[in-house]
């Protein structure tokens, strides 16, 4: 199951995009662009979600996935095509073999939600003092 080492390497990005920030607060989401033609298993990924932030910063953690679907350009007629499931690599509008994926790689991780801490300051004194009267 290679998702449970892809949920490892996102909550290791994670941690380290934190530190290199200099983040200390506690992540909420974590989300991720997965492409079509990516290799992950989503349901698997979103499982091993649950077992990889175990103990760390991403514990408790939402895991929010974008599927990203595949898309080709034909290299004839420039056509641009969604392709089905199982993909099949032909031009929509030609027929021809599709020459260039657009999209559907993706394994990205894209933003992190971080729980919002609001120091909270002290209030305003009030005046007990009654205002003279004219």
């Amino acid at each position: 199951m290679h998702e449970l080492s892809i949920a490892t390497s996102l909550v290791s990005l994670v941690d380290d995009a934190l530190e290199s920030a200099g983040e200390a607060g506690t992540v909420e989401a974590v989300r991720v662009k997965v492409g079509a033609l990516s290799g992950v298993v989503v349901e698997a990924l979103e499982f091993a979600w649950g077992v990889a932030v175990e103990g760390t910063r991403c514990e408790g953690a939402r895991l929010e996935v974008e599927r990203v679907p595949a898309v080709v350009r034909c290299g004839e007629c420039g056509a641009e095509t969604t392709l089905d499931h199982p993909p099949v690599f032909a031009c929509g509008s030609c027929g021809r073999p599709a020459s260039e994926v657009i999209s559907g790689r993706e394994l990205d991780l894209i933003a992190l939600e971080l729980e919002q801490t609001q120091a909270t300051a002290d209030p305003a004194p009030e005046d007990h003092h009654a205002a003279p009267n004219p």
